[in-house]
């Protein structure tokens, strides 16, 4: 018995790490959750404008406009399945993050899939956010570390599921 906790209380700082990200996001999430929940009912075109005449944003421009469209087409319902669909989202960016905390395999195993599922996902916008006009800027880094942190997930966890997680033996 004292190999097996010697060998799961080692420091591993990029599981740290993991469990940061993992935590960070999962309350990112809350917090955009709850916003969304508290906006439902609002005015949202006018809390829009609001907003673009406090920061001295010019609402001519086509891009605010634009998004001036969109958020005139958002409903209360349409804004509150999303604020569900995000706490959801959340909730298991946070079990994740305990879960790896207390190094059960199941949410090294969990943290893994999610982590995976999102990389063809990323590789495809990655693929399809390069400029094709000319004189476009703007270059995916965003996209590209993030599709680099869960490349690194994926790789560390399964390299390392041994070594960091609990097994539990009958």
């Amino acid at each position: 018995m004292g190999t097996d906790t010697e060998r799961i209380k080692k420091p591993a700082p990029t599981l740290y790490a993991i469990i940061a990200i993992k935590l960070l996001k999962g309350l990112l999430f809350v917090s955009l959750a709850v916003t969304a929940y508290t906006l439902s009912d609002n005015d949202l075109p006018a809390d829009y404008k609001n907003l673009l005449h406090h920061l001295r944003l010019n609402p001519e421009r086509k891009f605010w406009a634009d998004l001036a469209r969109q958020i005139g087409q958002l409903t209360e319902a349409k804004i509150l399945w999303a604020a569900a669909g995000t706490l959801v989202y959340s909730l298991f960016s946070l079990v994740e993050g305990i879960g790896l905390m207390f190094r059960v395999s199941w949410a090294g195993w969990l943290a893994i899939g999610e982590s995976a599922f999102f990389i063809p996902i990323e590789v495809y916008e990655l693929l399809h956010s390069v400029p094709r006009e000319p004189g476009r800027s703007g270059h995916p880094i965003t996209l590209l570390v993030i599709l680099g942190i869960n490349i690194v997930i994926v790789w560390y966890l399964l390299k390392n599921r041994q070594r960091l997680f609990r097994h539990h033996h009958q």
